[in-house]
């Protein structure tokens, strides 16, 4: 499918079987899209006391939240008519809970914030042009797998250098809200001219 998210994992056995065993305990995609927000508050409150390898688990479960809701809604046949609301609210909320989490515990909270809006002007963005009629664009270079993934590294490295935790986290934060940035231009950029090339067909 052409509007899901490329996620390599989505083809692996163990994501497959998992999303089996979730659709067989009677699990809808909405729940589990909810569960991930459970995760990332939790997660919150881990950057907050400083568990940064409690905080990496908490990203990873709210990832793994975000794959398998769609895995048992299209493979296993539970789409809804809310479907749509579940699998992008509950992202946007995620990744703003994420990133001021991490904000609040490099002590800059200011900073958590901009990369929260950023990232959620890149879903906009993505959203706005595909509506416009151009494809669903989950490019890069600071896709929410890829801020992520990056926050994870830098949860993995502050529990490893516990005294730069402040500076690593600054820094990737600095990293998502450029990332982001970067990713918003080149989405508008890229309908637009999808969108004007329409019109010479």
């Amino acid at each position: 499918m052409a509007d899901r998210r490329p996620i390599k994992e989505r083809g692996t056995f163990w994501a497959r079987a998992l999303a089996k065993l979730v659709a067989k305990l009677g699990f809808t995609p909405n729940q589990i899209s909810v569960l991930s927000v459970v995760f990332s508050l939790v997660g919150t409150g881990c950057f907050v006391q400083g568990r940064y390898l409690a905080a990496a688990l908490c990203i990873v479960s709210r990832l793994i939240c975000n794959m398998i809701d769609g895995m048992v809604a299209v493979e296993h046949n539970q789409k809804s008519p809310s479907g749509e609301i579940f699998n992008e609210l509950p992202d946007r909320l995620s990744d703003t809970f994420s990133l001021m989490g991490a904000g609040y515990a490099a002590h800059l909270p200011q900073l958590g914030l901009w990369a929260s809006l950023l990232a959620l002007l890149t879903a906009y963005i993505r959203t706005l042009c595909h509506g416009a009629g151009a494809p669903a664009d989950f490019s890069g270079p600071m896709a929410k797998q890829q801020r992520m993934k990056l926050l994870i590294g830098a949860c993995l490295g502050c529990a490893i250098w516990s005294k730069l935790s402040v500076h690593i986290l600054g820094t990737v934060l600095v990293l998502i809200t450029v990332g982001c940035l970067i990713t918003s231009w080149r989405r508008a950029s890229n309908a637009i001219r999808f969108l004007e090339s329409q019109k010479h067909d």
